[in-house]
């Protein structure tokens, strides 16, 4: 088979999985969720093997005690963030009003200086962008939780991801073998490579970003209760588990503190405490968790996160969202894989013409990854 043909097989190959993950991705949700937990608990049920117990009881072990402490988070925190919730709600009316009291200095301050213009035509405009805004935002939850296909897919995240758990945990290793053994065998030693690269990526970048939005939500929920802000313990959690979006997280979290912080304090004090708690949390998430916790080394620049997750959603869902971070890894790998190869071929470097040199060069380069 040519190189020309090979490119068009994995291009095609490629393509057909696209098709296929987007005719059924209604239903993919429990196995995609399953296939994740069961590659994040993998090195526990291996540690398990090395003490002693078999597969078959290590992921027996290891699914129950999860899910038993994954429900019993839900149980704990679902009931009370609900309450949060309804109660803000109700409170939203009140906050908005006086806001927009407190504003009221500011609104006619803006319309002496636009006198000559009309005022009436630009709060038109703006009411009418707010509103397509919101009207958007409104479609978009109403898609993702109302209807028969939202009731689907909680059903079967409870019932199904579970059990497909605990299935590819238990046969992960041979999966994985299987696997390795349909590989070209001439290309061996550089796809393996590759998959190390992608697996340090996705680990790296995944469990370092769940520690990063658990501290940051830790950090903003009781520095907003510290400072007295009201429901600031919800709107920091909140903040910190959308962090994982890069600054779009952030800037909604803060958004909504400051509105609830000018709507509640009557004193600058307050109002600037809520600020520096938002931005000394910036400077810990910038300077002190992602450098730890994530570090340089797994190549995923905050644009390409906040594209992947934009695109992956609108394209597929939830579902998109789920997989738009390790589908930007692979990428991200097997595109400094390309460039690597490009920069050592005769496309970059004219100087690079003997096919013997070429071939040795490539043989070392493969090795050595």
């Amino acid at each position: 088979m040519t190189t020309e043909k090979k490119t068009y097989f994995w291009i095609g190959g490629f393509l057909v999985f696209l098709v296929l993950v987007y005719l059924l991705r209604e239903v993919l949700l429990p196995f995609v969720a399953g296939m994740a937990i069961a590659y994040f608990l993998d090195p526990v049920c291996d540690w398990l093997e090395k003490h002693g117990c078999s597969r078959t009881i290590a992921t027996t072990i290891v699914t129950v005690v999860f899910f038993v402490i994954f429900m019993l988070v839900l149980a704990i925190i679902l009931p009370a963030a609900f309450a949060e919730i309804r109660a803000f709600t109700e409170r939203a009316p009140t906050y908005a009003a006086n806001i927009r009291e407190k504003l009221a200095p500011l609104i006619l301050l803006i319309q002496e200086q636009l006198a000559g213009q009309d005022f009436n035509s630009l709060t038109d405009k703006a009411a009418g962008i707010s509103g397509t805004i919101f009207k958007g935002v409104g479609q978009i939850a109403g898609r993702l939780i109302s209807g028969v296909g939202a009731i689907v897919n909680a059903i079967s995240l409870i019932v199904l991801t579970p059990i497909v758990t605990f299935y590819l945990l238990r046969d992960w290793d041979h999966i994985v073998a299987k696997i390795d053994g349909w590989l070209p065998r001439c290309h061996l030693e550089t796809i393996r490579g590759i998959a190390r690269q992608i697996d340090q990526t996705l680990s790296g970048f995944a469990r370092g970003q769940i520690m990063v939005c658990l501290l940051l939500g830790s950090f903003y929920g009781v520095g907003l209760a510290m400072v007295g802000l009201e429901f600031g313990l919800i709107i920091g959690f909140f903040t910190g588990l959308i962090s994982f979006v890069p600054y779009f997280g952030m800037l909604v979290g803060f958004a909504l503190g400051m509105g609830v912080a000018v709507a509640q304090f009557d004193q600058v004090l307050y109002i600037a405490l809520v600020a520096g708690v938002f931005g000394i949390g910036q400077i810990l998430e910038g300077y002190v968790l992602t450098p730890r916790l994530i570090g340089g080394r797994v190549g995923l620049h905050p644009v390409w996160i906040i594209f992947s997750l934009m695109a992956g959603g609108a394209l597929f869902g939830f579902l998109g969202v789920l997989l738009a971070v390790p589908v930007t890894a692979v990428i991200g790998v097997l595109a400094r894989f390309s460039l690597k190869k490009y920069m050592s071929s005769p496309l970059f470097n004219p100087v690079i013409t003997n096919p013997a040199v070429s071939g040795q060069d490539d043989a070392m380069s493969e090795g050595r990854d």
